[in-house]
């Protein structure tokens, strides 16, 4: 399969164009019924040639290219309704009957506030100009109508996620005039893999029902799909409903991290996740390197790695040779000992007296290395210690408590084992 995109150098394009690479160079292998020949890519600096060449050779075509921010609006209509007319003429030209996937906007559906937007009427006079192509020459043209993309793009243009994560990333100043303002955003992971979808004829089709209708006992708006299998349009259907308040709050907790060390909680598939993802990529050269608190003695050191909201924290334990640490119990923290590296005997004997021989618990012991890597756990109730065992090499010991540590509780008790 040869496949064309126009806008290639788009935040769209840019994205889907290294993904289909990564199918094309065996990189990405969770799509094995997508063979993809070559990827021609089309954008602002191609010719006219080139645009000739690659609609007499593709076998689909994504059709991103687009105006949304024209100096003069009538460049609306001749950037977007304009190039749509010239690649349809082309394709035409070579009898190239190719699917085509169309990036349209919900602002195509010229309701409420996008009623009066020349950016919205050139979307759709374009999604006609499609949908009459495909019924004359018996092509499928999927065309999509996309709310508000979230993805690496310039800040302070047309996406104000994107500007909140640069001036969050990058200390500048920024304004939220209001911060219940919702936004429904669809994730550029989530858009690529809706594309994948659509070259494997999975795609989700839709219909937007007029302002008021009721369907299923929910009333539709006009922007909102509505999922149908004979749907005249496509849609992609994981997107996140979010008010820029709850964005630009998880945009600062982001920035907390490296002083807290406190990772926020980010589900699977949340859009607090994706949201992190995005707002790294605006880091700045300085920040994305940050030191942690190295706690040294003549033991060694000890250092916190990383917090979480509700999953304990990790560390790192160095212990220089012969050193032995710990010597302690907890009543209801308990953690992972994980040596990564060196040579080690890890220690741990239940508190207290056995009534069953009126003596101390039997102690039990882990020789651990790492050159064959275990996770040993300490009991809650249970005192217990690592001993370095070399002469000569330090002990690097990774560990995670199943709580974050609370200077005022620390429920840290010492005793040998």
């Amino acid at each position: 399969m040869n496949i064309l995109i126009t806008g290639a150098k788009g935040m769209v394009g840019t994205a889907l164009t290294a993904n289909l690479y990564n199918i094309k160079d065996g990189k990405n292998r969770t799509r094995q019924n997508i063979q993809i020949d070559e990827i021609y890519e089309y954008d602002l600096d191609s010719t006219p040639e080139q645009l000739d060449e690659y609609c007499q050779k593709c076998d689909f075509v994504f059709n991103l290219a687009g105006v949304n921010r024209p100096k003069d609006p009538s460049e609306f209509m001749s950037g977007n309704f304009g190039f749509a007319s010239t690649l349809l003429e082309t394709l035409k030209k070579h009898g190239n009957k190719s699917p085509i996937m169309v990036s349209s906007s919900i602002q195509a559906t010229m309701i409420g506030r996008y009623g009066e937007s020349d950016y919205g009427k050139s979307k759709n006079e374009g999604e006609k100009l499609f949908f009459d192509y495909a019924d004359e020459y018996g092509v499928k043209v999927a065309i999509y109508r996309f709310p508000n993309l979230m993805g690496h793009s310039r800040p302070n243009y047309n996406s104000a996620v994107s500007t909140f994560c640069n001036a969050v990333a990058n200390d500048l100043p920024f304004t939220v005039n209001d911060r219940a303002i919702k936004l429904e955003l669809l994730y550029i992971d989530d858009l690529v893999e809706g594309m994948f979808d659509l070259l494997e004829g999975k795609e989700k089709h839709c219909e937007y029902p007029k302002p008021g209708t009721v369907i299923d006992s929910l009333e539709y708006d006009g922007i909102t799909p509505y999922e149908t299998a004979n749907g005249k349009f496509c849609y992609v259907p994981t997107t996140h409903k979010v008010t820029l308040g709850e964005i630009v709050d998880l945009l600062e907790s982001f920035k907390k991290q490296p002083e807290t060390l406190v990772m926020p909680s980010i589900p699977d598939g949340s859009f607090a996740k994706k949201l992190y993802s995005l707002y790294l990529t605006y880091l700045p050269k300085e920040k994305i390197c940050f030191p942690l608190k190295m706690n040294k003695d003549d033991r060694g050191s000890f250092t916190e790695l990383l917090r979480t909201a509700d999953h304990g924290q990790f560390s790192v334990n160095i212990s220089k040779p012969g050193i032995t640490k710990g010597q302690h119990w907890h009543n209801s923290k308990w953690e992972f000992f994980i040596v990564v590296s060196g040579h080690g005997l890890i220690q741990e004997r239940r508190v207290g007296i056995n009534p069953e021989t009126d003596k101390p618990y039997d102690v039990v012991e882990f020789e651990v290395t790492g050159d064959d890597i275990k996770a040993i756990h300490m009991i809650p109730g249970w005192t217990h210690n690592i001993k370095n065992l070399s002469e000569t090499e330090n002990l690097v010991t990774v560990m995670w408590a199943n709580e974050q540590f609370d200077p005022g509780h620390p429920d840290t008790f010492g005793e040998i084992v």
